[in-house]
């Protein structure tokens, strides 16, 4: 029943032309706030690096999961990672719940699906304090959603 409900559900969705976005809602990770972007998986990881600097966040690590791929001879569309952090914004969640460091550094995922479109993904922070069963800290994690809302709107900004 739910099968047909979601057939149903795209055919009227690819109908009115709106399959991208629906496709991204009915397929985005639990736990995952996922936004389109306008801009190639390296342009739009470029972008973040720019933003990300700009508002004092240290850049660990670039991972380009399809140069990987290819280093063992298979296959992969435009996939890459940026993980990045500040210790004066992650180490209060941790002192909230210590396991949380799990999670942390931060990271967003930029991706090509099977149709050419590009994705720029997070972990919802609110999704991490939930897992974690953190008490409290709410500002701490408010003030992180909206940090990361912002450097995904600006990286996928035309």
């Amino acid at each position: 029943m739910l099968r047909s409900i979601k057939s149903l559900l795209l055919a009227t969705i690819t109908a009115t032309g709106l399959i991208s976005t629906a496709h991204a809602a009915m397929s985005e990770p639990e736990g995952m706030v996922v936004v389109p972007s306008p801009h190639s998986v390296k342009e739009t990881l470029d972008k973040l690096a720019v933003v990300l600097e700009s508002k004092g966040m240290k850049i660990m690590a670039r991972l380009d999961h399809s140069a990987n791929a290819a280093s063992v001879d298979l296959e992969l569309r435009p996939t890459e990672l940026m993980i990045f952090g500040n210790p004066k914004a992650g180490t209060p969640l941790m002192l909230c719940s210590q396991s949380l460091a799990i999670d942390l550094p931060q990271k967003m995922l930029a991706w090509e699906d099977e149709a050419g479109k590009v994705w720029l993904g997070y972990n919802d922070p609110m999704f991490i304090k939930g897992r974690h069963h953190t008490e409290g800290c709410d500002a701490a994690f408010e003030k992180i959603s909206g940090a990361l809302g912002n450097f995904a709107k600006a990286a996928t900004a035309p």
